[in-house]
C-alpha cells in the first residue's frame, strides 16, 4: 500500500500525530510533504491550467506532490482549524487542482483511490475545516473519503488527555481496517458516479475544448467509466 500525506503546516502536534497513528497503523509505503515547507505558492489566477496544466506557473514545484498522489493508493489531507478553516497553505495547494475537477479534466486513477481528511482544534470548526478539503476530494473523483475530526481541547499533543487519546486510537483503527480491506476494490459511491454520468452528457459538446478533447479521447463520453 501507498500512502501520500500532505500535512496542511509544518508543526507536529496533534493533527500530525493523528496522520502518523493512522499510517502506522495502515502500514505500507508512507511519502510525506509539509506545507508551506514543500510547496508555498499561491495560485495566480490565470487560468492557463484550464487549458494546459504544464503551463501553470507553478507546475513543476508542484509536480513531486501530484505525482505522489497519483502513484498513491490512499491520500491524507491533514489541517488544524485555522479561524474555522484550513490552513492558508493547505487552501493554496488545493486551488492548483482546480482543473482536475469533474467539470474539467479528473486524473483517472483518482476513481480507486481512498482518502482521509483529518482535522484537529482545540475547540471547534473542525467540520468546516475537513469541508475545505473534502470538496476537493470529492471534486477529483476520490472514490472514498474519511473524515476524522477531534476536538483535542488543547495546543499539544503532549497535553492531551488520555481519554481523548484513547478515542482517538480507537477511530484510528477502525478507519484503517476499513480502508486496508477496501484496497484495490473500493469504487465510486453512488454520488460520484452520478455527478461523472452528468458532466459526461455535458463533456460532448462542453464550454471548454481542452476538456472535450480530454473527455472523449478517455472514451468517457460513449460510456466509458474510469472505476471499471
Amino acid at each position: 500500500m501507498k500512502i501520500t500525506v500532505i500535512h496542511g503546516q509544518s508543526h507536529k502536534s496533534s493533527t500530525y500525530n493523528i496522520a502518523k497513528q493512522l499510517c502506522d497503523k495502515l502500514g505500507g509505503e508512507v511519502t510525506e510533504f509539509f506545507l508551506p515547507t514543500d510547496f508555498d505558492c499561491f495560485c495566480k489566477g490565470c487560468a492557463v491550467c484550464f487549458t494546459d496544466e504544464t503551463k501553470c506557473p507553478h507546475y513543476e514545484k508542484l509536480l513531486p506532490i501530484t505525482k505522489a498522489m497519483d502513484e498513491a493508493d490512499v491520500i491524507i489531507l491533514t489541517s488544524p482549524v485555522y479561524v474555522m478553516h484550513a490552513t492558508g497553505s493547505m487552501k493554496a495547494f488545493l486551488d492548483h487542482y482546480g482543473y482536475r475537477f469533474l467539470v474539467h479534466r479528473p486524473e483517472e486513477k483518482m476513481f480507486k483511490k481512498q482518502a482521509v481528511c483529518i482535522s484537529t482544534a482545540a475547540g471547534a470548526g473542525m467540520k468546516s475545516t475537513i469541508k475545505d478539503m473534502a470538496d476537493s476530494t470529492f471534486f477529483w473523483g476520490i472514490a472514498k473519503t474519511y473524515k476524522l475530526g477531534f476536538a483535542v481541547m488543547e495546543t499539544r499533543w503532549e497535553m492531551v488527555k488520555p481519554s481523548i487519546k484513547s478515542k482517538i486510537d480507537k477511530k484510528t483503527t477502525s478507519i484503517a481496517k476499513t480502508i486496508s480491506k477496501k484496497v484495490d476494490t473500493i469504487k465510486p459511491d453512488l454520488k460520484t458516479k452520478t455527478f461523472f454520468s452528468i458532466m459526461s452528457v455535458m463533456q460532448k459538446k462542453g464550454f471548454n475544448p481542452a476538456d472535450v478533447e480530454y473527455w472523449k479521447a478517455k472514451g468517457w463520453t460513449n460510456g466509458k467509466r474510469p472505476w471499471r
